[in-house]
């Protein structure tokens, strides 16, 4: 992709319709924010508070989800969390909740097992996901659990081309059609 926002980007796609496609980076850190800035930066805990919060949690990782809305959060999570009016379910495995909720139960230990913070997302229209594809601007696979909430993000785009069969030294910029 020559789109620099989206140069070795490993993404998990959540939606996608006749009205378009959405999903969000899963190998990018945001990189002047953490789970402890974000918590206090929206007044759900204070100084005192913090801890309080699980430790693993506080070294939760906020990733870029995408260039559209980066203001706005998204957590993809395992389907063990569900709250009826916020949690939409992508699939068995995994949801998408993107409220204030999700937040506090993660601060206190009462999150999901397995989830990803990501602050924006990537979005495209009715049929331009499907041009970009054609235009080989993208290669997709089925998702995998492990990859996609694995804490190592420096290797999920590596572990997504082995998982299609691709030594990434042989990408190239250039692609032809028979």
């Amino acid at each position: 992709m020559s789109d620099r926002r989206f140069a070795r980007s490993v993404i998990y796609m959540c939606a996608h319709s006749a009205e378009g496609a959405m999903g969000l980076i899963i190998n990018q850190r945001a990189p002047s924010i953490n789970f402890p800035d974000l918590l206090e930066r929206l007044q759900l805990v204070d100084e005192d508070a913090e801890a309080a919060v699980p430790p693993d949690m506080m070294q939760m990782a906020i990733h870029l989800g995408g260039p559209v809305e980066p203001e706005r959060g998204f957590v993809l999570h395992s389907a063990d969390y569900y709250t009826p009016s916020s949690t939409l379910p992508i699939n068995d495995e995994v949801c998408l909740t993107a409220t204030i909720d999700i937040l506090k139960a993660l601060a206190a230990g009462e999150g999901p097992d397995r989830a990803i913070l990501a602050l924006g997302y990537a979005g495209w229209a009715p049929g331009q996901l499907e041009s970009e594809i054609h235009a080989n601007g993208w290669l997709h696979c089925a998702a995998d659990l492990e990859l996609v909430f694995d804490l190592d993000l420096e290797e999920k785009y590596e572990r997504a081309l082995f998982k299609l069969g691709i030594d990434p030294t042989h990408l190239v910029n250039a692609a032809g059609h028979a």
